[in-house]
């Protein structure tokens, strides 16, 4: 990767001050700035390091006004932060592979149908009946069972479980040791209390630029179908149970255990180590801070939430003041 300021100004729209030709080639927090490293200002408390960073080029907004001399070669963009973003998805996809490539040490079937351009790794399994999508790179160890459906440039990285059945967008990204489609927890007891297993013979459907982070589960459905809707975000370590049905642009954190048959509505933020029962429906808009447990369905849109069970974030305070001091007394 390498990438002069000129290049970067076009691909940002922006404008450079200093030398066009200043070369980088790769990023760096603006205090651990070196030459050939790019690094980005947005936050006014890290001014002090504009003036003293040795990176090459210093992505600032344009409205920015040097107090001192800097150093580095300014590229000016309507908005720094927002630009850094964009450029970090550019240059990734710079880097993608995007040649066709089935290893000789994977396994697939006559009836496996894969698009232009897929990547399959070393040790991954593509299984009967399955249809891969354009530009969707799988990585070493993935196992895809029968009957699949995955949509183009989609990435699954080392260790990808998909059990068969399973429906995946386009663009989608599974991080290493996801497990798409097991068995649900269903379990009936009995009159000698054991319990017998609940067989389950539904799926999962993903929806279009959804990202599942590491050692994240999403287990199909008893019957019909799990559902994660379109631009989901799911970090590390989470657990969606059978019949769950995430709303669209919902995102959240590591650690989140949501039980079976809930329904989260769309644009939610769950933070992290938040435990949801089963059977609840949450409405649009709603924001679930850390640790909340959700016990019951919450109606009204755009609320917060806080504690276990969870209330009011405002209450809450109140009564954590009140634990306090009964603590002291």
């Amino acid at each position: 990767m390498e990438f002069t300021a000129k290049q970067l100004a076009q691909v940002l729209k922006g404008t450079v001050d200093g030398d066009e030709n200043a070369v980088i080639t790769k990023f760096a927090k603006i205090e651990h700035g070196k030459p050939g490293t790019l690094s980005f200002f947005a936050n006014p408390k890290y001014e002090q390091y504009v003036y003293t960073s040795e990176a090459s080029i210093i992505l600032v907004d344009k409205t920015f006004e040097p107090k001192q001399p800097v150093k580095a070669t300014l590229l000016r963009v309507d908005n720094a932060y927002e630009a850094v973003t964009q450029l970090l998805g550019y240059v990734s996809s710079k880097t993608k592979k995007a040649r066709r490539h089935r290893s000789l040490r994977a396994k697939w079937y006559c009836s496996t149908k894969f698009g232009k351009k897929v990547w399959l790794g070393d040790f991954s399994r593509v299984g009967r009946r399955t249809v891969i999508g354009d530009n969707t790179v799988i990585h070493e160890n993935v196992t895809i069972g029968d009957d699949c459906k995955i949509g183009k440039d989609c990435i699954l990285y080392p260790g990808v479980r998909i059990f068969p059945g399973m429906v995946i967008g386009d663009r989608v990204i599974l991080h290493a040791g996801c497990i798409i489609g097991d068995d649900g927890f269903g379990n009936a007891p009995q009159p000698d209390g054991s319990w017998e297993k609940i067989e389950h013979l539904g799926n999962v459907i993903i929806g279009n630029d959804v990202e599942i982070g590491s050692n994240t589960t999403v287990d199909r459905a008893q019957m019909e179908s799990t559902i994660i809707g379109n631009g989901v975000r799911i970090d590390n370590l989470c657990q969606i149970a059978h019949n769950v049905v995430i709303g669209d642009h919902t995102v959240m954190a590591a650690q989140v255990g949501i039980a079976g048959s809930t329904v989260i509505g769309k644009y939610c933020i769950i933070a992290g180590q938040v435990g949801i029962a089963g059977h609840v429906k949450i409405a649009d808009h709603t924001t679930l801070l850390a640790q909340a447990g959700v016990i019951g369905n919450i109606r009204k849109e755009g609320q917060t939430f806080l504690g276990s069970p969870c209330i009011d974030p405002h209450t809450y305070m109140k009564a954590y003041a009140k634990f306090r001091q009964s603590g002291q007394e």
